[in-house]
């Protein structure tokens, strides 16, 4: 959590400098912003809720009390904006905010209210009772895995529901990082002239939606108990995954152009999805393992084929160049890296022996 949180704030990581701050002024003060926006506003005080509330969990988990946990859990993540905003003198492109601070601190302190409150009303216990009914052991990583997979979607894909990196953006990445590296220079030649990518066949595009929506299904059904629990959480997985990405489209063209991303294939897909889903309801893990492994393998696979259609152009531009400016670098990296994380993952599962009951 900390991790993201630094590379949002700190993106796109590049033209370090000295600070820039007037004469009169203290390089340890934070101004106070010129210009509002609710977008932001709001951003900023999401951000850290969910640290303030790990963080106080934490440590009523390892015992402490609770007066020791608020302390930590609002004063933790409020010394780390303050950091963050002042580290942002050194780059051009972020401007440090009085603001922002005072937002990320109060996200921090509901954050805590929040996990107070749950702790108060027995909820954990609760949740605690619904996950050993509906989980199998050692399923944290799956579960982190899952509440991922819809960051992801918000950064626009080639296909709906296609995350990984598209190979002519991957290589543009590449191309950036080696430009001025002279014993690369050959490969960079090389990766300049690269062949353009081959249009997909629609039967593709539509494959690769069904393997999309199937992927984080199969990563649920490997850590879900066999049953009627297992068609719940599919249906659920294809509604955040449309929701999400019905959401992205909205924010970046506006409500009445939020189902432009929806192609004909879509309907098609995830009926298929969920059929093949309610199948495999009384599949064992390892067998929903080793087929998570080979969807994910084919999925990325045909994204990378995929050309940059212009809806995928022009929401790219929407993200890279306005509003979301802030979260195009880590969306993005969530987005390409969440297929070659989870396969490490279901890898690593496979491997291991099979958790006690």
């Amino acid at each position: 959590m900390v991790g993201l949180i630094v590379y949002a704030s700190l993106y796109p990581f590049t033209d370090w400098r000295a600070p820039v701050v007037p004469a009169t002024e203290s390089v340890l003060r934070l101004p106070w912003p010129r210009y509002r926006d609710a977008f932001d506003m709001v951003s900023n005080l999401l951000a850290y809720l969910p640290l303030g509330l790990l963080l106080y969990g934490a440590m009523v988990r390892s015992g402490r009390s609770l007066g020791s946990a608020a302390v930590v859990g609002f004063a933790g993540p409020s010394l780390l904006s303050y950091a963050m905003e002042l580290t942002q003198y050194l780059l051009p492109q972020r401007v440090p905010s009085m603001l922002d601070w005072l937002l990320n601190s109060a996200g921090a302190t509901l954050g805590v209210l929040l996990a107070s409150t749950v702790q108060a009303a027995g909820l954990v216990e609760r949740w605690q009772g619904a996950r050993d009914r509906w989980l199998i052991r050692r399923s944290g990583a799956a579960l982190a895995l899952l509440l991922l997979w819809p960051f992801g979607l918000l950064f626009p894909a080639p296909i709906p529901f296609g995350l990984g990196p598209p190979w002519d953006r991957l290589l543009d990445g590449v191309s950036g990082l080696i430009e001025d590296v002279p014993w690369l220079a050959p490969l960079y030649e090389r990766i300049e002239l690269r062949v353009p990518v081959i249009e997909i066949h629609p039967a593709s595009e539509w494959l690769a939606i069904v393997l999309g929506m199937l992927a984080p299904i199969l990563v649920a059904y490997s850590v879900a108990r066999p049953g009627w629990r297992r068609l719940v959480l599919a249906l659920g997985a294809v509604a955040i995954g449309f929701g999400v990405t019905t959401l992205s489209a909205a924010l970046n063209f506006g409500p009445t152009h939020a189902l432009a991303w929806m192609s004909a294939s879509v309907g098609p897909a995830a009926a298929v999805a969920l059929a093949v889903a309610a199948l495999l309801v009384p599949a064992s893990a390892a067998l929903a393992t080793a087929l998570g492994l080979v969807v994910l393998a084919a999925l990325s696979a045909l994204v990378m084929q995929a050309p940059a259609d212009a809806y995928f152009t022009q929401s790219l531009l929407a993200w890279e160049q306005g509003r979301f400016i802030r979260f195009n670098g880590l969306a993005q990296w969530v987005g390409w890296l969440w297929p070659m994380v989870t396969i490490a993952w279901l890898l690593s599962r496979i491997a291991s022996p099979p958790p006690r009951e």
